[in-house]
């Protein structure tokens, strides 16, 4: 196969200058940009993981301008496609020939480009998706470990299923229960991983004594969750667990009230990480719970401005006028990383000197410390995986209105502080 790294050559351009104080600069001459492309979903039903993109771009471009390194960015919308994901990376690659490819939130828009990446040999950095389903999801055949083999152009650096496991039960453990789980997987990358029956949730909460009932893969934009809410209460289930994109959830929230579910817990992935969904409940999103992979509270700073996860969220709020996002401290940290693996490189124009200079990487950045090569991974990811923390937090109904999101279960991040303890659904 003849990739655009075999025939093409980068070529100079225009565009935003970007630096970071006291960096070297990278070995391209200094009015040539270096391009990097950047893939998130910024419209459809995921939209609300690419809110925050224009902030810390625009942040990070004024931020850099002054500093003396040439970077251009090119942003690309996936639209939640997966198709279009696909596309628009194709785009980046051949027709704006960028050196370094950027890509966010959810396995529908991670694995197609991680994956176009891989096979035109452009280096790949990739965040916000559980591990498991950014690395099994593809691999040819997902369902025989011994053919899986690591990716030679594509990294991805966020928490895996063994984690939000663990802080979804931590959460649990602290209000008691009659341990009867309902599941809502959708027919999507994170569904079928979280309730994949080796990798998933049901053979770790089974292990727990945990009894989950699971009425099978949904279609996402599903308008009616009958099926599901009788299953549930058929099974006298204390406890509702899922990825659920923001759509359904409310869909599926609003008609389990309406329809006399009344489970003591709520912990839903995805959906229940912004604001705005649980706001779209009115007070019934009170101590709904979720996994919590940043916050202002988070105990870290950017490699490339010194802020604190703090100091970022407030200037996200000032901007926009909105409350903070979690996919903001990893956006932000990807261009972190973007501007480390430049800086160390050999050479920009050449993939396999960049794609090196990413597996060397040993950064602290705004969502934690990033290294591969991470030995507490199983063999076969640990080239391309890089862990960061997960905690888990409740969403609390503020006097006046409005929501605060309390971390509630710290127990594989105990550097990350807690706000409070868990409480069960009124």
């Amino acid at each position: 196969m003849i990739t655009r790294r075999k025939f093409l050559q980068t070529t100079a351009a225009g565009g935003a200058v970007l630096a970071t104080s006291g960096l070297a600069a990278p070995a391209i001459a200094q009015s040539a940009a270096v391009k990097l492309g950047y893939v998130s979903p910024q419209t459809g039903p995921l939209a609300a993981f690419g809110e925050a993109d224009k902030f810390v771009i625009d942040s990070f471009l004024a931020t850099t301008k002054k500093m003396g390194l040439n970077y251009e960015v090119i942003v690309k919308d996936s639209q939640s496609n997966p198709n279009r994901a696909a596309e628009v990376a194709k785009e980046l690659i051949v027709d704006d020939e960028i050196n370094l490819m950027l890509v966010s939130s959810t396995p529908e828009t991670t694995n197609p480009v991680s994956t176009t990446c891989e096979a035109e040999q452009i280096p790949c950095l990739s965040t916000v998706a559980p591990w498991q389903p950014w690395f099994i999801g593809q691999q040819g055949n997902p369902g025989d470990p011994a053919s899986w083999k690591p990716f030679n152009y594509a990294y991805h650096f966020f928490w895996g299923l063994e984690d939000i496991i663990a802080v979804f039960t931590g959460m649990w453990g602290q209000v008691e229960t009659n341990k009867k789980v309902g599941g809502l997987f959708p027919n999507d990358g994170d569904g079928n991983a979280w309730g994949d029956k080796v990798v998933g949730f049901p053979p770790v909460l089974e292990k727990l004594g945990y009894g989950l009932t699971d009425t099978g893969r949904y279609q996402n934009l599903t308008d009616d969750f009958s099926a599901q809410i009788n299953a549930f209460k058929q099974a006298e289930t204390e406890i509702l667990t899922g990825v659920m994109i923001p759509p359904d959830l409310t869909t599926f929230w609003n008609q389990a009230k309406q329809q006399g579910l009344k489970p003591k817990i709520a912990s839903i992935g995805k959906a229940l990480l912004f604001p705005q969904t649980v706001e779209a409940l009115g007070d019934a999103g009170h101590n709904l719970s979720t996994e919590v992979w940043w916050t202002p509270s988070h105990p870290f700073k950017s490699s490339l401005t010194g802020e604190t996860a703090a100091d970022v969220a407030t200037a996200f709020t000032t901007a926009t006028g909105r409350p903070w996002t979690q996919p903001i401290g990893f956006a932000h940290a990807l261009f972190e990383l973007a501007v480390d693996v430049m800086k160390r490189a050999e050479d920009v124009t050449d993939g396999d000197a960049v794609a090196k200079a990413i597996g060397e990487t040993k950064l602290d950045t705004l969502v934690g410390p990033i290294a591969w090569n991470n030995a507490n991974l199983p063999p076969f990811a640990q080239k391309n995986v890089a862990k960061t923390p997960l905690v888990g937090g409740q969403w609390r109904l503020k006097t006046g209105g409005g929501y605060d999101l309390v971390v509630v279960e710290n127990g594989q991040a105990t550097n990350i502080p807690l706000g409070g303890k868990m409480e069960a659904l009124s």
